[in-house]
């Protein structure tokens, strides 16, 4: 009955959300769009060598915002500094947009093709994944982590659509470009070299180094030291990025700094977490290789990368996405434990819980919060380490596992 349903309203519901959203962009005094600000007006500082000094004071009371990414960043959003601001903000929607239905048209194809290869039988419908993919693309733009990247103009739908693109690419130039480059850009995507490792893609995993590390030299070539000042003295400091222990930080890291009242740093409590995430993904990427499912395996090392890293804003969960979309047509759909995952999902994201605990502290620099705000406050980690270990036992049990495909055959329609 949805399925039928939504083949009928997916049009219309995909046009009205994207005309709404737009309408806020235009008329919502809320919507700031902080970070893209961020991006736009910092970047010229990275030839006058103060890049690291400059920043962002407007709509940003508790915390004069810096500029957090590595110095390629600042060369990559250069241009933006040379259009009006209109132009900026109204393009970097559509740009964003048009990413989040990449990155659900592209998750739904590599479920509809991993579900043609094992069941040759099935006829293959582009008309229902396409509906399927309007319908959510419509219903993510609402979701906390891709409305509040739209909000403050976040790069985190850009880059999610690139490095999925690129991962299930069966050229590794393109693949390890993907990786390599986005990374340089905002670090978070460089452990997306796990996957090649564990699916023994080499030639991508040294395509992905060799991005990276040229991306650090067209940086030092333009500004030295301001390159030497952000590897040598600034990546380590997360503090400066923002608050550990604020609501929106849905790290493992943050949400045990909640947990105890203090910045558990990286000490035997966060230690500890990192291990069972590593475990977990241990488990949930053999299983996602040995079955050949690229999509859960792509999954699975961004959800170790979120859980671990130092800071992990609401609004880089994007990636619950295509993890929802797994969970309710993937290998392992039907399952009563993907449909609780994916139940407890749309909970914690449709119901802006991250928002309502911001809106409970008094600062983003405190940690102390009553027990239930602080068990809210698992919200992402919690579903991010279920899902892992959702997507090894589904892996495990769904079917005889067979030899993983270059995942792009699987995208190609």
């Amino acid at each position: 009955m949805i399925e039928s349903r939504g083949r009928a309203v997916a049009p219309w519901l995909l046009g009205a959300s994207i005309l709404i959203h737009f309408v806020l962009v235009a008329t919502n005094t809320q919507m700031t769009m902080i970070d893209l600000m961020v991006y736009r007006n910092a970047s010229p500082f990275l030839l006058h060598g103060t890049l690291y000094d400059w920043r962002q004071t407007q709509f940003s009371a508790q915390f004069a915002l810096p500029f957090t990414y590595p110095p390629f960043a600042a060369l990559v959003f250069l241009p933006l500094s040379w259009l009006p601001w209109v132009v900026v903000r109204f393009g970097w929607q559509i740009v964003s947009v048009v990413c989040l239905w990449w990155l659900v048209r592209l998750s739904l194809r590599l479920i509809a093709r991993d579900r043609a290869n094992r069941l040759p039988s099935v006829v293959f419908d582009e008309e229902v994944w396409r509906r399927r993919a309007m319908l959510w693309t419509a219903l993510a733009m609402w979701f906390e982590p891709v409305r509040t990247t739209l909000n403050y103009g976040q790069i985190n739908l850009v880059l999610a659509a690139i490095v999925l693109a690129g991962m299930v690419s069966s050229r590794p130039l393109l693949a390890g470009l993907s990786v390599g480059v986005t990374a340089g850009i905002k670090l978070t995507p460089a452990l997306s070299g796990l996957y090649f490792l564990a699916t023994r893609r080499w030639p991508a995993a040294a395509w992905s180094f060799v991005a990276f590390a040229a991306t650090i030299g067209v940086a030092y070539a333009v500004s030295p030291a301001q390159s030497t000042l952000y590897w040598f003295h600034l990546l380590n400091d997360p503090s400066r990025i923002g608050p550990i222990g604020s609501a929106i930080n849905q790290s493992l890291r943050g949400a045990l700094s909640r947990t105890v009242g203090h910045d558990v740093g990286n000490g035997p409590l966060w230690l500890l977490g990192a291990a069972v995430s590593l475990v977990l993904l241990v488990f949930a990427l053999r299983a996602a290789v040995r079955a050949g499912d690229a999509l859960a395996g792509v999954i699975a090392v961004q959800f170790f990368t979120l859980l671990v890293s130092p800071i992990s804003w609401s609004h880089h969960w994007v990636w619950m996405v295509p993890a929802l979309l797994w969970l309710l047509y993937g290998r392992a759909a039907g399952p009563r434990a993907a449909l609780v995952t994916a139940t407890i999902w749309l909970a914690a994201v449709g119901s802006y819980v991250i928002s309502f605990l911001l809106a409970q502290q008094k600062s983003i620099w405190l940690f102390p919060h009553p027990w239930y705000d602080a068990l809210l406050g698992w919200a992402y980690p919690a579903c991010g380490m279920v899902t892992l270990a959702v997507i090894g036992v589904l892996l495990r049990t769904s079917g005889a596992p067979r030899p993983a495909e270059p995942a792009a055959l699987a995208a190609q329609g």
